[in-house]
């Protein structure tokens, strides 16, 4: 399976490399290369399309950068890690998107605290009508159950 996502993987490379414009970003086709490297066990490979999707710019549906911090707490770069997410943070307008995937990685990597920040963030600048509204607050309402909090009101809104 993993030689399927990196054959996978390089060929969206390629394509992302050859590619000049069309109805998705070179961003957006880098960092799916990206996500097919890490499932294909490569994560140094995913960072590298990660940080190109950063530095073409384009429009990639969530901030390459919170899959660089993802990749480099695989990597067991923490302290590099918690310093991209905490420059995405300071930099502000974060979608629910990458919100989501930052309080998931955060979880992921033992922070509860972190991610519940995070989670309640992005349930809070998020609206109904957005498509990631929902999942957010069921991770939101996960996270919480996993520190041992009493239901909220925004926990009441998952159903």
């Amino acid at each position: 399976m993993a030689d399927d996502h990196a054959s996978l993987a390089a060929r969206l490379y390629d394509v992302a490399l050859d590619y000049s414009s069309g109805d998705v970003s070179r961003a957006s086709i880098l960092v799916l290369a990206a996500e097919e490297w890490r499932a294909a066990g490569q994560p140094a490979r995913a960072l590298e399309c990660f940080q190109r999707a950063v530095e073409d710019g384009g429009e990639a549906g969530i901030d390459p950068r919170a899959g660089i911090a993802d990749t480099l707490f695989e990597l067991d770069r923490a302290d590099e890690a918690r310093e991209v997410i905490e420059t995405i943070r300071a930099e502000g307008g974060v979608s629910t998107a990458t919100a989501h995937s930052i309080a998931e990685t955060l979880v992921a990597y033992g922070d509860l605290r972190g991610g519940l920040d995070w989670a309640t963030q992005a349930v809070l600048s998020s609206g109904d009508d957005d498509p990631e509204h929902l999942a957010v607050l069921r991770t939101r309402y996960r996270i919480r159950v996993d520190l041992g909090l009493p239901e909220d009101d925004l926990d009441a809104l998952v159903s």
